[in-house]
């Protein structure tokens, strides 16, 4: 059976409706950088996702084809990841999603060399007349958070987040988001498919003791 991530780290893919803290230990991802309203179907977002999702079939279904990954497993592509925040504000204004700068990121087994990476992105390109250049090997270890699972809508997380700096501040910790710590999402629903209030994603938050 393939390896499945939600599976095997449930405390960072499953965690409970309500807030905890973990600590994040350091991952290895696909990532694609950019700006602009998730929501726009001709925007940046949307060709980021494609291009994640091109290289990241490209090598899991290396296995078979000539190219052999040292140390390979089967396993199922994680789910859609994303780091978030807005220049010049305090706080995130989901009245202008216009103004989000982003990370898309989808996770790599540990077994993914630079090597393996750099022949995916070759190889996704030849295979489909395009260029995945844009998509980047980003090792990331993210610390201690606070994290929850919201249900519902994803202009509904403002109230989920409340409650997480909330039991942030109660457990003796204050948010440390800059610019390279950011608010996190992991999208377990695929919205295409799933409503609005019946949706599952993970929200994380760094934070630091005081």
């Amino acid at each position: 059976m393939a390896f499945d991530f939600k599976k095997e780290y449930k405390e960072f893919y499953l965690p409970p409706a309500k807030p905890g803290l973990v600590t994040v230990p350091a991952m290895n991802f696909l990532a694609v950088r950019g700006k602009g309203d998730p929501n726009d179907p001709e925007g940046e977002y949307q060709r980021a996702i494609g291009l994640l999702y091109g290289v990241a079939f490209t090598i899991k279904m290396s296995k078979l084809g000539d190219h052999r990954i040292e140390g390979y497993f089967d396993y199922v592509v994680p789910p859609l990841e994303g780091f978030w925040w807005q220049e010049g504000c305090g706080a995130v204004d989901y009245a202008h999603k216009e103004r989000f700068r982003w990370i898309a990121l989808l996770r790599l087994p540990d077994f993914v060399t630079g090597a393996d990476f750099a022949w995916a992105v070759e190889e996704a390109g030849r295979k489909k007349k395009q260029d995945f250049s844009q998509v980047e090997l980003l090792p990331y270890e993210e610390g201690l958070c606070v994290q929850c699972m919201h249900l519902g809508s994803y202009d509904d997380e403002p109230a989920t987040l409340r409650a997480m700096e909330d039991f942030a501040a109660g457990a003796g910790c204050v948010p440390d988001i800059s610019l390279e710590r950011f608010h996190h999402e992991i999208y377990l629903s695929d919205p295409r498919r799933v409503a609005p209030q019946r949706r599952k994603t993970v929200l994380r938050t760094p934070v630091r003791k005081v």
